[in-house]
């Protein structure tokens, strides 16, 4: 990845864009008793997430009206959570699903892996204040309680960004851990594991499996795959997702939404390569209804790859 090797999305912004007729139209999509839903996958998913924010504004100055609040009230299900989910900045959508992850009935803690392993410090630091203002909540608390062991502290130490608070820190994970969990700079962790390779004989991920196991395993995992290969990573997540677990559908639209402006082209094309299979073809056999539509249309882009 470190190799002029170029990511790219599947959402651009929108040219000849107008946040006020696209206010309009999903004002008449979302009025009365029925709902276009194709009108509202037409717009949301072919707009930016910044000019959907431009036209959520719109749509207050407008109508008067809370759009996230009325696309809650006419949608319902998965659909819902991607129309919904479209509408939340980056920080802010992040902050809310590891919210819900760490509020829900249990932890989700592959929620908090596949955010925590794979944000640069900048996006973590923006994520901590979101969740602050969202839930009046303090995120490295929420971990605290809601995690335990090894893995807690690994979530704690990516969540504290600065390298200095970790140097204070004493314990098992200094050293090699303490550089993967708190540098986090991409290019300088491959140059530690291929040395780690050439002076041990052993692939660092092989060395984590060997040593530890559980949710601190996973995560340790999902930070070196990250830092080797990130669309990479996430093409494996969405394979797990879709095939291992009955399609588990909070990850995929989770990870579709969340890489669709950085990484989701990129993705697509790894999915391919290394499941022989386009991530299109799976979606359509798990999916259905204006769910599937609106999931395709995410992964679209410009690309007629279906």
């Amino acid at each position: 990845m470190f190799c002029g090797d170029y990511v790219q999305g599947t959402i651009f912004p929108a040219p000849n864009f107008s946040p006020i007729a696209d206010a309009q139209m999903l004002g008449g999509a979302l009025q009365g008793f029925g709902c276009d839903k194709d009108l509202l996958i037409a717009v949301l998913t072919q707009r930016s997430n910044a000019q959907r924010l431009m036209i959520a504004e719109a749509y207050q100055s407008l109508l008067g009206r809370d759009l996230i609040g009325d696309l809650r009230e006419k949608l319902s299900d998965h659909f819902k959570d991607v129309m919904v989910g479209l509408m939340y900045p980056p920080p802010s959508y992040d902050a809310h699903e590891l919210w819900h992850a760490m509020k829900g009935a249990g932890t989700e803690e592959n929620c908090l892996i596949d955010i925590l392993a794979s944000r640069t410090n900048g996006e973590i630091f923006q994520m901590r204040e979101a969740y602050y203002l969202q839930y009046g909540s303090n995120l490295q608390e929420d971990i605290y309680s809601e995690t335990s062991g090894h893995f807690r502290d690994t979530l704690m130490n990516l969540v504290q960004v600065l390298w200095e608070a970790c140097q204070q820190k004493t314990g098992e994970h200094k050293t090699m851990l303490q550089m993967i969990l708190c540098n986090k700079s991409y290019q300088q962790l491959w140059l530690v594991f291929q040395e780690f390779q050439n002076i041990s004989g052993q692939d660092i991920v092989d060395a984590i499996n060997e040593c530890y196991d559980g949710y601190f395993q996973e995560l340790l995992v999902a930070i070196v795959l990250c830092v080797r290969d990130k669309p990479a990573y996430f093409a494996y997540r969405l394979y797990s997702a879709i095939h291992d677990f009955g399609f588990h559908n909070k990850t995929v639209i989770r990870t579709l939404i969340a890489r669709s402006e950085i990484d989701l082209m990129t993705i697509r094309k790894r999915y391919k390569e290394r499941y022989g299979k386009s991530l299109f073809h799976d979606i359509k056999n798990f999916a259905s209804g204006h769910y599937e539509k609106a999931l395709l249309a995410i992964c679209a882009g410009d690309a007629e790859d279906y």
